[in-house]
């Protein structure tokens, strides 16, 4: 213990004796693994934000869809041919489904302006045409006002649900309960306005929304389009039953063969989770290797800069040969030096890291979380890094003789 407690101090001793050369050396380090902390600290907030905004989209539900959500590439025209979904669907469903609660509808048509007398919004917001369940399937609740009703929904009235953003800019400081918007130059009267969601994924808004009943979104987009279906099962332990009920439903409602795939889409809340964490995987290995790439060149720098010190220290390591010091010491001695080098570059890598993350929290609002593992990670690749690039110079200074050693300046 005693050695090693010597070794470090004359380690420490080296790197405040040449801070600027230390300082450079450890940049490499420092940079790879302040990459690692604030990109894994980055991934795990934004899974724990993809989990919380899924969980916002209605308990016990699933939708059925004629599109697929994924990534990567999707053969669009294979799915243009399936029949759309239709509100007779719905229909069908609540009719003959012994597991489901409700089945609401929708559909949306982005990039409109709405207006009203003397403002107009950006042609950002998305109208969405739906059906009076759909409160209860999204998980959305009503702030001020109320919904449409069933018969505003069936009579196609034109009445409208407001999302917070178009109330900040159309109606800042006033009610907009009773007053008029306009989208595609057609009136509408708001009757309510939702309950502030904020971002999804941090990206899109989920109040930058106009909602309108299904016949009136119709009557101003047209109907020749698709809707999805968000089915509400009975409880959360009939979610996976209720799937399979609704999938017979619609297997025997288009004519499907037991060998023809089906025509049409599931998600779940889980299965848009499960993918997302599988893209998430692929962007931690992709930085990890990039991060890894960081280290070696700082081990490369490490290399170098020890078998700089073993030529300066050539004098210093003959004298302390001859006054008895075995080859296994003058080895723990560089080999220390490497390890606390890559250690120190490792903690302040750790630190930046941390400090990332929690600008990320304090200035974007967004919940970056470092993950132990991570941390842990980071302190092993650090010292395996230092290890392995300190052995080779630790091992020169170990084989030198001491006679020739003294001898030079």
């Amino acid at each position: 213990m005693r050695a090693f407690l010597d070794n470090l101090r004359l380690a420490f001793g080296t790197f405040i004796a040449n801070p600027l050369r230390t300082l450079l050396t450890l940049l490499g380090i420092v940079i790879g693994v302040a990459t690692v902390i604030a990109m894994m600290s980055l991934i795990e907030g934004l899974r724990l934000k993809v989990n919380r905004d899924l969980s916002q989209l209605g308990a016990n539900t699933f939708q059925v869809t004629k599109w697929p959500v994924g990534f990567g590439r999707v053969n669009w025209n294979k799915y243009a041919k399936r029949p759309n979904f239709t509100l007779a669907d719905r229909d069908d469903v609540m009719k003959h489904a012994t597991l489901v609660r409700t089945v609401s509808a929708e559909d949306a048509h982005g990039g409109q302006k709405v207006s009203t007398s003397d403002r107009e919004t950006r042609p950002t917001v998305i109208i969405w045409g739906v059906t009076p369940e759909w409160t209860e399937t999204s998980g959305v609740e009503v702030q001020s006002g109320r919904f449409f009703s069933q018969a505003e929904e069936l009579e196609g009235r034109a009445v409208a649900v407001l999302g917070q953003d178009v109330v900040d800019v159309l109606f800042p400081g006033t009610d907009p309960i009773g007053q008029q918007v306009r989208v595609r130059n057609r009136p509408y009267t708001v009757i309510g306005v939702l309950q502030r969601r904020g971002s999804f994924l941090g990206i899109a808004s989920m109040d930058n929304l106009v909602m309108l009943p299904m016949h009136a979104f119709h009557a101003a987009f047209g109907q020749n389009r698709s809707v999805d279906l968000n089915v509400q099962a009975i409880d959360a332990a009939s979610v996976k039953q209720a799937q399979e009920e609704v999938t017979q439903i619609f297997r025997r409602r288009r004519g499907l063969s037991p060998f023809d795939e089906n025509n049409f889409e599931v998600h779940t809340n889980d299965s848009m989770t499960r993918m997302f964490n599988s893209l998430s995987q692929v962007i931690s290995a992709a930085s990890f290797g990039v991060c890894l790439l960081s280290l070696v060149v700082g081990g490369i720098g490490i290399l170098n800069i020890m078998l700089v010190s073993v030529t300066e220290r050539t004098r210093e390591i003959g004298i302390r040969r001859a006054l008895g010091a075995r080859r296994r010491r003058i080895l723990m001695q560089f080999a220390t030096e490497a390890v606390a080098l890559s250690l120190l570059g490792g903690v302040l890598g750790i630190a930046i890291g941390y400090f990332v993350a929690f600008l990320a929290r304090w200035v974007l609002d967004f919940p970056a979380v470092v993950p132990v593992w991570s941390v842990v990670l980071s302190v092993v690749m650090s010292s395996v890094v230092g290890l392995a690039f300190g052995i080779y110079p630790a091992a020169r200074a170990a084989r030198l003789d001491p006679v020739e050693a003294m001898r030079s300046e």
